[in-house]
């Protein structure tokens, strides 16, 4: 299981550009959603007058779904710079690659929880290891794409962009890379290195 939680106001403001569309998923029976601060942030952003539209909805995670979802917003997609996803971080992944060439951003970080999770057809894996770094790398997870998990940059060892631990494995930096040429944002990975938070579900919340 796994719970949600939204980023602060700075965090996703320095992410987004321009105007956006939000992409609110409620989540699956095993995900603790923020709906309350969800909702206020999106009066928030309309207020501002920079949404071009919002989706609301369930099992973004299935990409299948997903595209039938989407394809009914396309115009409104189309108009925004950005699009703004509440979830965790398995539904930013699959809305990114869904929309390879736009701008995508999570608004939430994802923590664990205890207990068991339900059978969802995955595409894509979040280690709900607390601040998530989509913002940074184009939508791709830098923990689950790299087998080192590393978070600051390819290791060095990929060899025809194949990763050194798993020759099967395509090197995830350089899908990074790929990814953030593609939507012309290479300018990021110049980013100071800080270090990941890595904070456990019992430290959600605390001040």
């Amino acid at each position: 299981m796994l719970i949600t939680q939204i980023k602060d106001k700075e965090a996703i403001a320095s992410a987004i550009k321009g105007k956006i569309f939000i992409i609110n998923c409620h989540g699956c029976k095993e995900v603790h959603f923020p709906e309350t601060q969800a909702k206020e942030i999106e009066k928030e952003w309309c207020d501002e007058g920079i949404v071009t539209g919002i989706l609301t909805t369930d099992y973004i995670c299935n990409p299948e779904n997903l595209a039938l979802r989407l394809e009914k917003h396309r115009a409104e997609i189309e108009e925004a710079d950005t699009v703004l996803v509440l979830s965790c971080g398995v539904g930013v992944q699959t809305v990114a690659e869904y929309l390879g060439n736009k701008r995508v951003c999570a608004a939430c970080d994802t923590y664990p929880l205890p207990g068991g999770q339900g059978v969802t057809p995955l595409e894509y894996d979040c280690d709900q290891c607390g601040e998530c770094w989509l913002n940074l790398t184009g939508g791709i997870c830098p923990i689950t794409a790299c087998s080192k998990s590393l978070v600051n940059g390819q290791c060095g060892g990929s060899k025809n962009g194949k990763c050194e631990v798993d020759p099967d494995m395509e090197c995830g930096w350089e899908r990074i890379y790929r990814r953030l040429a593609q939507l012309g944002r290479l300018d990021v990975l110049k980013t100071p290195v800080h270090i990941h938070n890595f904070a456990t579900d019992l430290e959600v919340g605390k001040e």
